[in-house]
């Protein structure tokens, strides 16, 4: 049961505290204004967060707290969620320092499980220093696919440009092998009930990207796109999905053709990756669409080449903390025409 649009509470996993994460945070809030929209709840520790913004010289007040039922509108939230003192060497990879991350992710998803913030927005890790027994996940999306319901599916969103993925963080020597029937079905029905209940679009149009080059050349350069991917979506359309393709992916986006559909979704993490950056400008934000709960994130890394020089560009963790509250609200008001849908038509005629 979601709570009203007001006061939503923004939980902010830290990331790797050696980048430039906690920088954009700390930036984002700067603006008083965003206080007015929303209230941030940083998992990290008072000092450390104060550490790192007589760093970057900010004057941004921060207020600790050690339980989550002390949570104050109007203030930048720190949950202590660890006592001892951190080492930090700025801009440098370090297993220690993983370990917080890891920390301050897993406790800001179980807040966002039991209902004690609303939205998670996740600062970048590394993903090669937060592997440990315990953890054995290649990032974020996978490990909450596993906590909450759902399936989960990486759709970069900037403005009205949305870019899904088939598979991810997968080598692509596997790509073709994952490509079946099932996957398919189940990725293009993410991105449409996201698509309807996140982003308000109705009868949404889902553009599908081929394989391989020129969609396999009716086979000469790979049978996929003929073999599953083209009966599969016509099954789909069959069905009632506004689905089309496959494309040729070399010239979907040079031409235009991407902004005649609601959403892209491409076969693996490149073919979909590389276009939507070069067309985000640096404001692109990672949803996990398809889950019950809802997290963004910035789409770029840790950043170590800057991290503590006060160089790092905030508009993309900005840009996520918007688009959290945005389909929340969206999400509030899909429940509500779903609850009362005779109501809601009465009252719009």
């Amino acid at each position: 049961m979601m709570k009203k649009a007001e006061n939503i509470i923004v939980g902010i996993s830290i990331g790797d505290l050696n980048g430039i994460g906690s920088e954009v945070v700390l930036k984002t809030f700067e603006d008083s204004r965003m206080l007015e929209l929303c209230t941030p709840v940083i998992f990290a520790n008072v000092k450390i967060m104060s550490f790192i913004k007589k760093n970057l010289d900010s004057a941004v007040p921060l207020h600790g707290i050690d339980k989550l039922d002390q949570i104050l509108p109007g203030k930048i939230n720190v949950f202590n969620l660890w006592r001892e003192g951190v080492d930090l060497n700025l801009g440098v990879n370090d297993d220690k320092v993983g370990e917080y991350a890891v920390k301050s992710f897993i406790a800001a998803t179980n807040a966002l499980k039991d209902g004690l913030v609303d939205v998670l927005v996740t600062a970048p890790i590394n993903k090669y220093n937060i592997q440990s027994e315990e953890f054995k996940f290649p990032g974020h999306t996978d490990y909450l696919d596993r906590e909450l319901e759902g399936n989960a599916l990486m759709l970069m969103v900037q403005g009205n440009l949305r870019v899904g993925l088939l598979t991810d963080h997968i080598p692509v020597s596997e790509v073709a092998s994952r490509l079946t029937e099932e996957l398919i079905r189940v990725k293009i029905e993410t991105v449409r009930k996201a698509l309807i209940q996140d982003f308000s679009i109705n009868k949404p149009k889902i553009a599908v990207l081929g394989l391989n080059p020129h969609c396999g050349d009716g086979g000469v350069i790979g049978k996929e796109d003929d073999a599953v991917l083209k009966p599969t979506l016509k099954k789909i359309f069959e069905k009632g999905t506004l689905v089309f393709g496959p494309f040729a992916a070399d010239g979907f986006f040079g031409s235009g053709q991407y902004e005649n559909y609601d959403a892209v979704i491409a076969t693996y993490h490149d073919q979909g990756l590389i276009p939507f950056k070069t067309l985000s400008f640096g404001n692109g934000v990672n949803y996990t669409a398809g889950l019950n709960k809802i997290r963004t994130s910035p789409d770029h890394g840790t950043a170590y080449d800057i991290a503590g020089k006060g160089m790092a560009d905030y508009n993309s963790f900005k840009e996520a903390v918007y688009l959290a509250l945005d389909i929340y609200r969206s999400r509030i008001e899909y429940a509500e025409i779903s609850e009362k849908p005779l109501k809601v038509r009465e009252k719009q005629h």
